[in-house]
């Protein structure tokens, strides 16, 4: 019924709570795919232990890639219906594939998605793809993380992550929700994602550690991400164009907040994107008030 995906790499410490988590879930028609990304450390070793003990776990054991190479491996193989990812530092409530899945079924979605511990909400919405969308860009209710999600197998393969760069969620996440012709959603917590200092995305909680190469990808990354949304929904284009330069004025007021060193052409580029786009992005009805306070202190002439 369902693909469970997991890369792993050099998590010896954390990697055996996450397989613990799937292999005690309420719902059992599942398979449960792991992939060892190279690593050189235990986790490849303690995968192949829990497939001697059970069944449903396959391990994959592929030489060093990117995050995207590596889930791509996985996705190759899976056969279930639908598609579930967790992150080898994280791990699941019991119930968390029973949740999603019957959350799927009782709104024939494509695309359901839980709360997470540290972003959870007793709410529920039902959505169109496009709808979706405006949502995962408010960066409230959800994230471009794909654990907490749970995708029918077709709309997972269809774009297969990139793989070269580091945040391989941003490129796909979009473009898979894009393709769902209905998204369902319930905040309750039914994941938890473990913030430490060795996670990818570290610099998402902690702003100090943005550096150029996250930031310039992220901008590129969200380029194009703007520019596919337009041709594919163009009667959201506004709300597509504004969520790129909401992202930019936050990242040119971490720069300067933190100070962070090597940003300085990056951010020559962001202040004279976002000043000739002033009126649009100032007037634009979901602009908060914060966005509008930094604009008048770092992009205003």
């Amino acid at each position: 019924m369902i693909s469970v995906i997991m890369l792993t790499y050099n998590r010896e410490d954390f990697v055996d709570r996450a397989i613990k988590s799937i292999l005690a879930q309420t719902l059992t028609d599942f398979e449960f795919i792991i992939v060892d990304n190279g690593s050189a450390d235990r986790s490849g070793a303690i995968a192949d232990e829990y497939a001697g003990r059970d069944n449903r776990v396959r391990v994959i054991h592929r030489t060093r890639g990117n995050i995207g190479a590596g889930r791509n491996t996985g996705l190759e193989a899976a056969k279930g219906e639908y598609i579930a990812f967790i992150d080898d530092d994280d791990w699941a409530e019991p119930d968390f594939l029973s949740f999603l899945y019957n959350l799927a079924m009782e709104n024939s979605a494509d695309v359901a998605i839980c709360g997470a511990a540290a972003i959870a909400f007793d709410e529920k919405c039902v959505m169109t793809g496009e709808e979706s969308l405006i949502r995962l860009m408010q960066r409230k209710w959800y994230t471009s993380a794909f654990p907490a999600k749970l995708f029918k197998r077709e709309l997972a393969g269809e774009h297969l992550f990139l793989e070269d760069g580091k945040h391989d969620d941003i490129g796909s996440m979009y473009k898979v929700l894009a393709g769902a012709r209905t998204v369902a959603y319930h905040g309750l917590p039914k994941y938890t994602f473990y913030r430490h200092s060795g996670n990818n995305s570290i610099w998402t909680t902690d702003h100090s550690l943005l550096d150029f190469e996250t930031l310039d990808e992220y901008l590129n990354v969200y380029r194009e991400r703007t520019t596919w949304l337009c041709r594919r929904f163009p009667n959201s284009a506004e709300p597509w164009k504004y969520f790129e330069w909401s992202f930019m004025i936050s990242m040119v007021e971490k720069v300067n907040r933190f100070g962070i060193k090597g940003c300085e052409n990056l951010m020559v580029k962001m202040i004279r994107t976002l000043r000739a786009n002033a009126n649009a992005f100032l007037n634009h009805d979901m602009i908060l008030d914060f966005e509008k306070e930094w604009f008048q202190k770092y992009i205003a002439e």
